[in-house]
């Protein structure tokens, strides 16, 4: 199972409607949206949650706050959180204004956020 299309097509009209451009990048069975060549947000099946999570890059002076909400889990993909991102489960974004709060943590961060170092390309 793939990600959630629905919920991508939600975050895709919510980023028109906030006159946000935005890039997009499939990465590991899920879809990552980008702003300024930085991870914005993006859906991640979760085999353990069971349900497609909403990934949120809101910086970590907001993180400890919001990882206190019950929808709220540390994004944890190698045993260790990573501080500053977070998942939501589909109760914290049922709604469109529910949606629409995460987004704008993302977009308020997305300035401060530092974006990843190109792959250098393998010499053949």
């Amino acid at each position: 199972m793939a990600y959630d299309e629905y919920l991508a097509d939600r975050i895709r009209q919510q980023l028109k409607e906030k006159r946000t451009a935005f890039s997009e990048l499939k990465m590991m069975g899920g879809l990552c949206f980008k702003v300024d060549n930085k991870m914005l947000c993006g859906i991640h099946l979760d085999k353990k949650y069971g349900d497609n999570l909403l990934m949120a890059r809101i910086g970590e002076s907001v993180y400890e706050d919001e990882l206190k909400k019950t929808e709220c889990l540390p994004m944890d993909f190698t045993g260790r959180p990573m501080r500053g991102y977070i998942f939501v489960t589909p109760d914290g974004f049922d709604t469109d204004d529910d949606l629409s709060y995460w987004l704008d943590l993302c977009i308020a961060f997305n300035p401060l956020a530092k974006a990843s170092k190109p792959k250098k390309k393998k010499a053949k």
